[in-house]
């Protein structure tokens, strides 16, 4: 049978998922595809999970209320364990509001294998940013339970890494985030 310590050394690296959590606009998505793009130069294999990929495709059934937000992250969750199982370093973008959830998905894998990356950014800033107009629609009670505006937003207790995108510049939070992934040994 092959495990999945096979799939790693085939691969020539450790497997585990880049869990990127925050509001929307904070950063989440320009910085794992950055951080993939690194990984990817190093010859490190890399999927990156996002709501372009997951939502119209594997839940796209699935709505933004709390119980279907829920539903949303499980499924983000036990696709990321296969990824993980096949050698591959899964990278995750969505807001995934709910400390649970998170909890949920970490309880999935090994103690190793879940590096969860808070952006950290207010609402005020992600709202100048708001490429896509949904803090305005939000504001105006277009768009219902929006994260941050209409429904909650849970920031991590205690996340592996804690990224400042109001002050710090993409490509020093990048840094930081391939930095601690050398110091912890997860890359080489």
């Amino acid at each position: 049978m092959v495990k999945k310590e096979d799939r790693q050394k085939l691969h020539g690296h450790k497997s585990f998922v880049l869990w990127f959590t925050g509001l929307s606009g904070s950063g989440k998505s320009t910085l794992a595809n950055k951080v993939e793009e690194i990984l990817h130069g190093f010859g490190i294999s890399t999927y990156l999970l996002d709501g372009d990929n997951i939502r119209f495709g594997l839940n796209r059934g699935l709505g933004f209320s709390e119980d279907d937000r829920k539903e949303n992250i499980r499924r983000i969750g036990e696709v990321s364990k296969l990824f993980v199982d096949s050698g591959i370093v899964a990278i995750t973008s969505f807001i995934s509001p709910f400390k649970e959830d998170r909890k949920s998905v970490r309880k999935l894998l090994m103690n190793d294998e879940f590096i969860e990356i808070y952006t950290k950014c207010s609402v005020e800033a992600c709202e100048v940013r708001d490429p896509k107009g949904l803090y305005k629609k939000a504001r105006s009670g277009e768009i219902s339970h929006f994260t941050g505006i209409s429904s909650p937003y849970e920031p991590p207790s205690n996340p592996e890494i804690v990224i400042d995108t109001e002050i710090t510049s993409i490509e020093d939070c990048t840094n930081e985030i391939i930095n601690y992934l050398r110091i912890n040994k997860y890359i080489s």
